[in-house]
């Protein structure tokens, strides 16, 4: 049998980021090492418990859970409580949780078990900004030929962005960081906007979760019915796109992606397009192809996978 892939889960929950970590937790296939909290969709102070009331949402009060950076690396903290709610996961009243924060440092925690376990086991997935691995990255640079992948969700290139004309969120918040993490040699697979504004939360998907008529599904629809709210004013949709469960289904089922090798380099410098991620799709320029960026997706195969999957817990 398989060994389980071992993950380090980066996130700022955020009701898709709990949708992401309720999946990782329903798969076997994956080992959760423990749960990284940065700034970013709320505070720090809310990313932390969010994370720690959906490990015992899910029944996984033994996952260990750290929090990070309170603010990005060169810029004041932009946070989308217009999106998440006050909270961060407004929509369902998941009790204040019971189970202990870390005493370490996440920063740290990255370093220590990455240099720790053998090379190319852990993989990071990124589902925020990207403030804790590139302080990591920063701090113990002898990490990045022990990364097996960095996964994350952010930016966009022919949809561009969400929060600016031109930036998607997780990238505008920290765009120093992001910079750092695609500039550092490590694998990465890019989840942009492209392909997560086709994983819809319909009607019907959403009664799929209903149906289950167990605490978590309960929670997941009112998850979603919270966050797609915004979504389907803005876009006019049926339903919202969830952005961070690609993450984690990627790991699981990476044939329901498709996306080529290409050159992401971040804006930095801009006050119009800060936090742009230029993605050379076409190979028009002879920069170093640093990032599997996917376009496509499966969007049925998709939720077919998560509905399995959190029926389960």
């Amino acid at each position: 049998m398989t060994e389980p892939r071992k993950i380090i889960i980066d996130t700022d929950p955020g009701q898709d980021d709990a949708v992401a970590i309720l999946l990782a937790f329903a798969s076997p296939e994956l080992e959760v090492l423990g749960l990284t909290a940065v700034a970013g969709n709320v505070p720090l102070a809310l990313t932390e418990k969010n994370a720690r009331k959906i490990c015992e949402l899910a029944g996984h009060t033994h996952t260990a859970v750290y929090a990070g950076a309170s603010r990005p690396l060169m810029r004041s903290l932009v946070t989308a409580e217009h999106v998440h709610g006050r909270t961060g996961l407004d929509g369902p009243d998941l009790p204040e949780p019971s189970m202990g924060l870390q005493d370490a440092n996440a920063v740290d925690f990255i370093i220590d078990t990455i240099m720790r376990e053998k090379a190319g086991q852990v993989t990071l997935c990124a589902l925020g900004p990207l403030t804790n691995i590139a302080l990591a990255i920063i701090r113990e640079p002898a990490i990045v030929p022990r990364i097996r992948e960095i996964v994350l969700m952010g930016g966009g290139y022919f949809e561009q962005g969400n929060i600016t004309p031109s930036a998607e969120f997780n990238i505008y918040v920290d765009p120093h960081a992001a910079d750092v993490v695609f500039r550092s040699g490590a694998p990465i697979v890019m989840m942009p906007l492209d392909v997560t504004h086709k994983v819809l939360t319909t009607r019907k998907r959403v009664d799929a979760f209903r149906s289950m008529e167990t605490p978590v599904g309960d929670a997941t629809v009112q998850l979603l019915d919270f966050f797609e709210r915004f979504d389907e004013e803005k876009y006019g949709t049926d339903g919202g796109p969830l952005h961070d469960p690609c993450v984690i289904a990627y790991l699981l089922r990476p044939e329901l992606f498709s996306g080529r090798h290409c050159n992401v380099t971040v804006e930095t410098a801009s006050e119009l397009t800060l936090g742009a991620t230029v993605v050379d799709w076409w190979g028009v320029t002879e920069r170093h192809k640093n990032a599997l960026v996917m376009r496509d997706v499966d969007a049925d195969g998709f939720f077919a996978l998560l509905t399995e999957r959190l029926a389960r817990l």
